[in-house]
């Protein structure tokens, strides 16, 4: 089991102008897989493992995520309400056993920018960080022991994307290898699921990517390392990839669900 005192920071920010179709009116990390939104299954799979304390980074329409977990809190269990007192109890506490830190790091700032915001949450330990729009079935607790095998101060884990078309290899004009949708001609990228140890925040000396600057002196310093995940995790980017991960979740075989 995962050490509890790891918490989970998860970047919620984000305006999703590619899911414009759904996220004119909520942040992405509320659009629904299955009913329930892509931030309540990245929760989950941390929470299969052990990780129970969330810290999110809000951003773009950041007040619809506390009045998720606010509302949550108050419909999410079965109550018995008196009406003449207006006295509500609990029949029974069947919610998560979640902490959710909820903080509002401005509606244009950069992940860098917001993660500095966290330090006083966040600087006392090793902390996990990912994505409100990544889902994967990646072994949290494998990646937490290759993580403190290493002595880096960063673990991110990398991901080999399916391909979206076909990979063509050209000798001249010909085409000397043709492959349909394969992932063999795909990239490693970050994932996002990574491990951080709070002193990586020196790194970000102003309102800046993350994933830029900081990311690329870790690098260049030998501490970043990657963690590979050959198994399944997609990314809801595009109204193509919600559609697919619906399917997935519809025909029952979710692989990101461990729950």
């Amino acid at each position: 089991m995962a050490d509890q005192r790891i918490p989970v920071v998860i970047l919620c920010g984000g305006s999703g102008t590619r899911l414009a179709e759904h996220t004119d009116v909520r942040p992405k990390p509320l659009v629904e897989i299955g009913g329930r939104p892509i931030l309540w299954h990245i929760m989950k799979h941390y929470s299969k493992y052990g990780f129970n304390e969330f810290v999110l980074a809000l951003g773009y329409k950041g007040d619809q995520i506390k009045r998720y977990f606010l509302d949550y809190h108050a419909i999410g269990r079965d109550m018995t309400i008196s009406l003449q007192d207006g006295h509500v109890a609990p029949i029974r506490n069947s919610l998560e056993p979640w902490k959710v830190h909820l903080v509002d790091t401005g509606e244009a700032t950069l992940t860098g920018g917001r993660l500095r915001q966290l330090e006083p949450l966040i600087r006392q330990g090793t902390f996990m960080l990912t994505y409100g729009d990544g889902v994967g079935n990646v072994r949290l607790d494998e990646l937490l022991a290759f993580h403190r095998s290493r002595g880096a101060l960063v673990t991110l884990t990398a991901v080999r994307p399916p391909a979206r078309f076909g990979a063509l290899e050209f000798d001249g004009d010909r085409i000397r290898h043709f492959k349909e949708k394969s992932t063999l001609h795909e990239g490693w990228i970050n994932g996002g699921f990574s491990i951080v140890e709070p002193a990586a925040l020196k790194y970000i000396q102003s309102d800046v990517m993350w994933e830029h600057a900081p990311m690329e002196s870790l690098a260049a310093e030998g501490q970043l390392v990657a963690y590979r995940h050959e198994e399944f995790w997609q990314c809801m980017d595009t109204l193509r990839d919600l559609r697919y991960l619906e399917s997935l979740w519809d025909s029952g075989r979710a692989p990101w669900k461990t729950w």
